[in-house]
């Protein structure tokens, strides 16, 4: 391999003088005023964020996720020009099928670190050797470790791309992959390129709905009058996220360059991040568990270390700008003729229904599954529901 190519060790040691200025930079916030509501309807609330600051500036402790991140197998390696960062696991039974996961915005590796166990050692946690994975988590460009890149290109379709030239580089002929929001983008792009080692797809964001259907959300048109309830629903939710949760993309889309608030307040980043939200509302489920109401295994330290990550890494505007090379829609069923599986976790920013799926993907749809808990950070909330629909997704495949 040439020195670019090569596949290098990596570890986290963030510098003391970074986390004592992030710490000094909360407690420095200047607040607004309260919001003139007693709802999220103007956006995250003073009172969560000066409880979060309190915590965060104080007894937080970064150190805690840095030592979980250098537990595992941590590496780098030139893509395309560019350093990507990524985590590999390799499962300890032989036939383990190799599968790469990709987080998306406004999250990281961290998001998946509870599912690396499960996925590589099944036995331990009540399933097959069978159902066995070398995983592979690596960090989208211009997130987290992973370089920033220094010119533009790098959509979804290029990452893509990169993700194959990963999985070969790392001796991998046959691989499967998975994603949800731009981990779904992603994943999706590489089902459309389809590449002779890719196997199959699973994401919980997929897109499926019709051309006609993905139009008239946008748009804000009523419902047509033949949907089923299912369909109703899927309808009113994706017309209800253009309508009024959007806004944090658009920004993104259009001014990326224009949020220095993400590189210079600590607060503004946490606050912007926050809004993200899913299915439930803005900021959702996360703000459930800032209140201290767990929701599955997602903690208020599991929120802190992501957010963290983004502030240590500077990456809160080079991951923005994902959105600004984007060019495709998200919902709408996508040109994919290779296995794909989808999950459907209930507090997801819409419920695809089967209609929908079996409808975009007639002959390679090998496995469509309703869950009854779990949102838009999926392997974050829920880990051991995903890692169980990790198994049932791929079984035909290996």
């Amino acid at each position: 391999m040439s020195s670019e190519t090569e596949i290098r060790a990596f570890r986290v040691d963030m510098p003391g003088e970074a986390i004592a200025d992030l710490r000094r930079r909360i407690n420095a916030t200047r607040w607004p005023e309260r919001e003139t509501v007693t709802d999220d309807s103007q956006g995250v609330r003073l009172a969560m964020m000066q409880e979060l600051a309190s915590y965060w500036g104080s007894d937080y402790d970064w150190r805690k996720c840095e030592a979980r991140l250098n537990d595992l197998p941590q590496f780098m390696t030139g893509i395309d020009g560019l350093d990507i960062h990524f985590i590999h696991v390799r499962s300890q039974h032989q036939d383990a099928l190799p599968l790469i996961v990709t987080h998306g915005w406004p999250g990281s590796v961290i998001e998946q670190l509870k599912i690396i166990e499960p996925l590589t050692n099944p036995t331990a946690h009540g399933a097959s050797a069978a159902d066995a994975f070398h995983l592979v988590i690596p960090s989208l460009p211009g997130y987290g470790f992973s370089a920033k890149p220094a010119g533009t290109g790098w959509d979804p379709a290029r990452i893509a791309r990169a993700w194959v030239v990963l999985m070969k580089r790392l001796g991998y002929t046959r691989f499967v992959a998975q994603g949800g929001d731009w981990g779904a983008a992603v994943t999706q792009a590489m089902g459309i390129q389809a590449a002779p080692e890719l196997l199959g797809i699973h994401s919980n964001m997929p897109g499926t709905a019709p051309a006609e259907i993905n139009t008239a959300v946008q748009r804000g048109d009523p419902p047509p009058p033949d949907l089923s309830a299912e369909e109703r629903r899927a309808y009113e939710q994706l017309s209800n996220f253009y309508a009024k949760h959007v806004a944090y993309a658009q920004i993104m889309t259009t001014r990326p360059q224009t949020l220095y608030g993400l590189a210079d307040s600590p607060a503004d980043l946490a606050a912007f991040v926050l809004d993200h939200g899913d299915g439930t509302g803005q900021p959702g489920l996360v703000e459930q568990a800032l209140q201290g109401h767990p929701v599955g295994d997602l903690t208020r330290d599991d929120i802190l270390d992501n957010i963290t990550l983004y502030w240590l890494t500077n990456t809160g505007v080079s991951s923005a700008r994902l959105y600004w090379e984007n060019k495709a829609d998200f919902f709408d069923a996508k040109p994919i003729t290779i296995p794909f599986a989808i999950s459907v976790f209930p507090d997801e920013l819409y419920q695809v229904p089967r209609s929908w799926a079996e409808r975009a993907y007639p002959h390679n749809l090998i496995h469509y599954n309703r869950l009854e808990r779990g949102g838009h950070f999926a392997a974050w909330e829920q880990p051991d529901l995903f890692a169980t629909e990790m198994r049932a997704s791929f079984r035909s495949l290996r």
